[in-house]
């Protein structure tokens, strides 16, 4: 095992440790330690001064997501970043692509966490549509986590290429817990069929 890969096998261990503390009931799945999501930043040779505020806030953004999926998931993912201003918020891809705009208000772990899910398939790929079709999820292994979460009638609505409750769609949505959750349920989506 490569020393990289042995970091992430440690930080999900620290992870799934820190998770199962007193009163904190978490699922957290078995880890292929060959899987892990990558990301890049396309950046101009020699940027203005808000292209480089820019990259330190995406960056730290996509850095905090990426530790937490990495740490909590076994999700695999090369993801490609771009600041592209125009954007009005952000944006990602099922090719991996993630284009952040210029209000910086989107420059957050919540933001890269939520278009991280769309690289996977969230809202975007033909699981997805046979799972939601635009109502509730049907996945049997997300729909158990979130009854885990909020008792057992509780569902995983879908519309617009977005789930909700955990699928972090606006910053108010943010906390600790709401960010693992959404990792969490979206592994299970991916499992299921995502």
């Amino acid at each position: 095992m490569t020393l990289s890969r042995l970091k992430y096998v440690a930080v999900a261990v620290l992870a799934a440790a820190a998770l199962a503390a007193p009163g904190v009931a978490h699922a957290v799945p078995a880890r292929a330690a060959e899987e892990v999501i990558t990301w890049t930043l396309n950046r101009v040779p020699n940027p203005t001064p808000d292209q480089q505020d820019a990259y330190a806030r995406i960056s730290a953004a996509m850095d905090a997501a990426v530790a937490r999926y990495n740490a909590l998931s076994d999700l695999g993912k090369v993801v490609t970043v771009s600041y592209v201003p125009g954007v009005p918020t952000a944006d990602g891809n099922l090719n991996g692509s993630i284009r952040f705009g210029g209000n910086r208000s989107y420059m957050t772990e919540r933001t890269a966490l939520h278009e991280i899910a769309h690289t996977v398939g969230v809202g975007l790929s033909s699981g997805w549509q046979t799972l939601s079709a635009g109502g509730p999820w049907r996945g049997a292994q997300a729909t158990a986590l979130v009854r885990q979460y909020d008792g057992a009638s509780a569902v995983i609505h879908t519309g617009g290429g977005h789930f909700w409750p955990y699928g972090l769609n606006y910053e108010n949505e943010f906390s600790q817990t709401s960010a693992e959750r959404h990792v969490l349920i979206v592994a299970a989506m991916k499992r299921d069929g995502l």
